[in-house]
């Protein structure tokens, strides 16, 4: 399989692909910025992923037509893509990176599952054994033969935001492909309106009024959050949307494993954050089967064909 650029359109998708993906890895950085300006996780995807998701609002209300036959399907995608972004950004605020983003990469495994179990996909042997590696590496980052033992309390809510958010992100996915009659555009932006609404409430859930959080929040910050929302994450998105959808599935999801180690790496480089062997063991196992799944042909098709832009991505 041939996975270098062939022609100028593949050479453009793919330096656009890794340059979304480098945006996604390095999104750690001003999220921990705004927590160290007293934003917690729900107040910072709510004013960023919220505030593109009320002008979103207008976009869906206008394509209602084209959505209307599956809108179950959409008010799913709303939920779940909102549930993956609203965890994300929690885990990254609150958690080490790389821990969080080898926890959150587990998405092919659930991608796999959720294939087989709900859109009935035949899944072949080898794709089976990615999955029982990426289950191992799960086991060595959480702690390896410690587990059970001393190190239980290991496992944090915050490994449990992480796991969910890459379970909802797989879910995302699977669902955006069985709404096959609902336009790109509408499964992208169900997800920002989705983390608006979910962050809203999570808000509300901490005691602190929406009003009281607006105060408390200076003109430089508002510019930031809003550069944040408006800028990186619409950019990181669009540009992702348009890699992924000039290249085949098997090349896109290659390039994308650029995030994880952009993310890995610079957290280590710039952040301070360090790793146990067993935890680079375990990261090293999730990040080799997530190559095994973009490599691998896709369930009941011999040979990939080029990727049709019908998930999306979240976080």
């Amino acid at each position: 399989m041939n996975l270098l650029p062939d022609s100028p359109t593949d050479r453009l998708a793919t330096g656009v692909l890794l340059f979304s993906a480098t945006l996604w890895g390095l999104t750690w950085i001003p999220l921990k910025g705004f927590i160290a300006q007293g934003l917690s996780g729900p107040q910072v995807s709510l004013l960023t992923y919220g505030s593109v998701g009320v002008l979103a609002t207008a976009l869906l209300w206008r394509d209602r037509a084209a959505w209307r036959a599956q809108w179950g399907l959409v008010l799913t995608l709303v939920v779940v893509g909102g549930w993956a972004n609203t965890s994300f950004v929690n885990a990254i605020m609150l958690g080490d990176v790389a821990r969080v983003m080898f926890l959150f990469y587990l998405s092919p495994v659930w991608s796999v599952l959720g294939g087989w179990l709900f859109l009935k996909e035949r899944i072949p042997p080898a794709r089976w054994v990615a999955v029982a590696g990426a289950i191992v590496g799960l086991w060595l980052v959480l702690g390896g033969p410690g587990i059970g033992g001393a190190e239980v309390l290991a496992f944090t809510w915050v490994d449990a935001l992480s796991l969910s958010a890459g379970f909802a992100f797989a879910a995302n996915n699977v669902i955006a492909r069985a709404a096959h009659r609902v336009p790109l555009r509408t499964k992208t932006f169900a997800v920002f309106i989705g983390c608006g609404l979910l962050s809203a409430i999570a808000t509300g859930l901490t005691g602190r009024a929406l009003p009281d959080v607006l105060a408390s929040i200076g003109p430089l910050l508002w510019l930031a959050l809003l550069a944040y929302g408006f800028g990186w994450m619409l950019l990181a998105t669009v540009t992702w949307q348009y890699g992924v959808s000039h290249l085949e599935s098997s090349r896109a999801g290659v390039i994308l494993l650029a995030e994880l180690v952009v993310a890995v790496g610079s957290a280590i480089a710039f952040g301070g954050e360090r790793l146990t062997p067993l935890g680079w063991a375990g990261g090293a196992l999730i990040a080799v089967a997530a190559l095994a799944e973009a490599l691998l042909p896709p369930a009941n098709e011999p040979v990939p064909p080029p990727i049709a832009a019908t998930g999306t991505r979240t976080p």
